[in-house]
């Protein structure tokens, strides 16, 4: 008896005192509405065809096309691949943990390396660093970029609290960073002259970032609080930052502008049911310590939708299924779209013709 009341205070210490890397930030989110509205459910994206990735790589995140007309993805392990036909093309080996890649007005790939920070590639063997570090600070978890029409470019930081690299990965990184709720994710700028600067902060778990179609303003996902920000650049708002969608029905990803100004935005989940448990911080550092079988984790449902400059949602395409699991990107190519994803085998494709 005497043993097992030891046993039974030692697991209790445990709950409640064992160190963990969380520290928990109270927070109320908005009651999450679902899918309703403009976001009403839909089986749209069962017309995607998914396209594998060769020799057992995963997690396509992104896609880039450069002005050659070429389309390039990575993988989970840092494989660059060239999309074309039905089987992607290896072309480098990048390493790292590529997330965001965007074509710079010189044709070279900007690359969001969450390991490494900002990287230029050009071709086989010329991967470079851009940019690893702000004020003396590493940059420790980049995500998204854009790149301006002058070689600006602007990338998110999801946060300064935990690094992807030590911590098992981005996955279980951001669920960590998103269940802290601590405001750690910020936005930075590197100008043409090598200047590195960063233009917003405070965000909880940074993602996504667009240029407008008049680079006026930047969009901003804050993943760990289901919604969109705007950044004005110039004009009279200069340096001025709004909420620009709100309450959103999952967690955003990537942002891609489309060439004729309107946007793609991916969910790479739903809104969970351990929100309602963000106001309690103690209760969620007990939870954590509990192991990962009862942490929260993201909903493979997949859902992007096309919105324009004015926030006006124009479609949405759904995977109620989690066929393509966790999506984290879209983007029109041609007569093609395509659906990226974080940790699948592969990436989701359908005609244009095919999208209602």
């Amino acid at each position: 008896m005497r043993i097992l009341l030891i046993l039974l205070l030692a697991g209790l210490g445990y709950l409640l005192f064992w160190p963990v890397p969380v520290d928990p930030i109270a927070y109320h989110p908005p009651e999450d509405r679902g899918f309703v509205g403009d976001f009403a459910e839909n089986a749209a994206l069962d017309e995607a065809q998914i396209v594998t990735l060769p020799d057992g790589e995963i997690g396509p995140e992104d896609l880039a096309v450069l002005p050659d007309g070429r389309i390039f993805t990575t993988s989970l392990s840092g494989v660059l691949f060239q999309i074309e036909g039905d089987v992607p093309v290896e072309v480098d080996r990048l390493g790292g943990r590529p997330l965001g890649l965007k074509a710079g007005p010189d044709g070279a790939l900007y690359i969001a390396d969450s390991f490494r920070g900002i990287m230029r590639w050009t071709g086989p063997g010329t991967l470079e660093s851009v940019v690893s570090e702000i004020d003396g600070e590493p940059v420790i978890y980049a995500n998204q970029l854009d790149v301006g029409r002058d070689g600006t470019i602007y990338f998110s930081n999801s946060t300064d609290r935990f690094d992807p690299e030590t911590m098992g990965g981005t996955k279980p990184t951001s669920v960590l960073a998103i269940w802290e709720q601590s405001d750690a994710g910020y936005v930075a700028r590197r100008t043409p002259d090598g200047t590195v600067k960063k233009i917003a902060t405070g965000f909880v778990y940074t993602n996504g970032v667009a240029l407008s179609p008049d680079e006026d303003f930047l969009l901003i996902n804050e993943t760990g609080r289901a919604r969109v920000h705007r950044l004005w650049l110039i004009g009279p708002k200069a340096g001025e930052q709004e909420v620009f969608m709100d309450n959103l029905p999952g967690y955003p990803d990537n942002l891609e502008r489309q060439d004729d100004g309107t946007f793609w935005l991916a969910f790479a989940s739903p809104r969970v049911p351990a929100e309602a448990l963000m106001p309690y911080p103690f209760l969620r550092k007990v939870i954590w310590r509990l192991g990962s079988a009862v942490r929260p984790a993201p909903i493979e449902r997949g859902m992007v939708i096309q919105f324009d400059p004015d926030g006006k949602i124009l479609r949405t395409l759904q995977d109620p299924s989690g066929r393509l699991g966790i999506t984290t990107g879209a983007r029109v190519v041609g007569d093609q779209f395509f659906v990226m994803t974080l940790d699948s085998p592969g990436f989701g494709r359908m005609s244009v013709a095919d999208m209602p």
